[in-house]
């Protein structure tokens, strides 16, 4: 009886917490690296948003989608604002997301192209999600493993190699999905060059240029999208995960130029855009809003990179240390699972990516002394963990 043992789930329960930090129910506390997987941007309990959900929690909660919401209205102009496209659909999280882009760009395909079998590209180490269509799109054999039959239409090319991309490129290709900074592949940026060649080769070809947020949104990366960073202007973007800062919320973003893509009866959902996940999300887009909050990032993330580098230099099991931002990887020579589990003991909370990648994603309100502990205690353990099992490149 109880719970499928889909996870591996630490023996550690989580009763509060504030900005940076977590309690456990024994009232120890914990430093947050993992901000629920780059969820929690804004912190724990942030004031605002939480007034915002119990402001509207004392009101009216779902009406449907069925019936005109102003609130959602706001959202989206917000978001489109920001973003410079035209049109949203709201999700619930982000393979929901996700799954409206593939839609969308199927849907897409055989309105505009005239294509009757549309083929989505997407990359090696890539992840979307876990519907049947996004783990299918995912560039990781593990997430598929006893789920077949997948379903057809998606081509898996090497990340980076736009050589591939266009020799992949036929007459059926409709989208390309890419994740700018691959998250769950091991924090790995896209090679800048790589991109503007991609943009450019979509735009030559006229295939949409699909951008996955879902982890490196709202501004994880020192922007409100990390597409920005790279200067391209996408046709779909995906939200998720800091949209809500906790609370469940997705979001599908495409050009205005092609809103009755998705028109009545095409697409929808029962909870998406709801009105708790409205007031949410439009509180976390106003605090982002602030005018030195992405430099702020920027400059933590800066300082965070520059710690690590200055105090792990040297040690044999760091290979390297690579990201954007607040979305930062340890590249190590073993297994990171282990590391997580000592930091955890040590009162650090971070995340494995991949198999040998440290992932650090504290929240955007994280403080300079809060990266001090940090580094100090990810040195700490990182030393007393010079390992003699190397994991094989992959």
């Amino acid at each position: 009886m109880g719970l499928f043992p889909t996870y591996l789930q630490h023996e550690i329960h989580f009763v509060d917490g504030t900005g940076a930090v977590l309690v456990d129910e024994s009232g120890k506390e914990y430093l947050d690296f993992a901000s629920g997987i780059g969820v929690v941007n804004l912190g724990h309990r942030h004031p605002r948003i939480e007034q915002a959900l119990i402001t509207q929690a004392q009101g009216i909660w779902h009406t449907s989608n069925l019936f005109a919401s102003p609130l959602q209205q706001e959202v989206a102009n917000l978001l489109c604002k920001i973003s410079g496209l035209g049109a949203v659909f709201f999700a619930n999280s982000g393979a929901e997301a996700n799954e409206a882009a593939i839609k969308f760009a199927r849907r897409w395909a055989k309105m505009v192209k005239i294509i009757q079998e549309p083929e989505i590209i997407t990359f090696q180490r890539s992840f979307h999600g876990r519907t049947l269509a996004t783990l299918t799109a995912t560039g990781q054999d593990k997430v598929k493993d006893g789920f077949s039959p997948l379903p057809a239409g998606f081509r898996i090319l090497p990340y980076g190699d736009i050589q591939a991309v266009k020799q992949a490129t036929g007459a059926t290709t409709a989208a390309v999905l890419l994740e700018l900074v691959q998250g769950e592949g091991g924090v790995r940026p896209a090679d800048p060059a790589f991109v503007q060649a991609l943009a450019a080769w979509c735009r030559e070809k006229n295939i949409l240029l699909m951008i996955d947020e879902v982890q490196t949104g709202m501004g994880r990366t020192g922007h409100w999208f990390a597409y920005q960073k790279y200067g391209i202007e996408p046709d779909v973007v995906t939200l998720a995960k800091g949209l809500g800062n906790g609370f469940p919320v997705g979001a599908m973003l495409a050009k205005a130029a092609w809103k009755e893509v998705l028109g009545p009866g095409s697409h929808g959902t029962t909870f998406g855009g709801g009105r708790l996940a409205m007031a949410v999300a439009r509180a976390v887009l106003e605090e982002l809003s602030q005018p030195s909050m992405m430099a702020e990032i920027r400059d933590k993330g800066t300082w965070l990179r520059q710690l690590l580098e200055k105090e792990l230099r040297g040690l044999t099991s760091v290979q390297e240390i690579r990201g954007e931002g607040l979305m930062l990887g340890i590249e190590l020579n073993t297994s990171a699972g282990p590391v997580v589990k000592s930091l955890l003991e040590q009162g650090l909370v971070t995340l494995v990516a991949g198999e040998n990648v440290l992932r650090l994603l504290p929240p955007l309100v994280v403080t300079h002394g809060q990266i001090v502990r940090a580094v100090s205690l990810i040195k700490e353990v990182v030393q007393e963990w010079e390992w003699t099992a190397p994991v094989p490149a992959d």
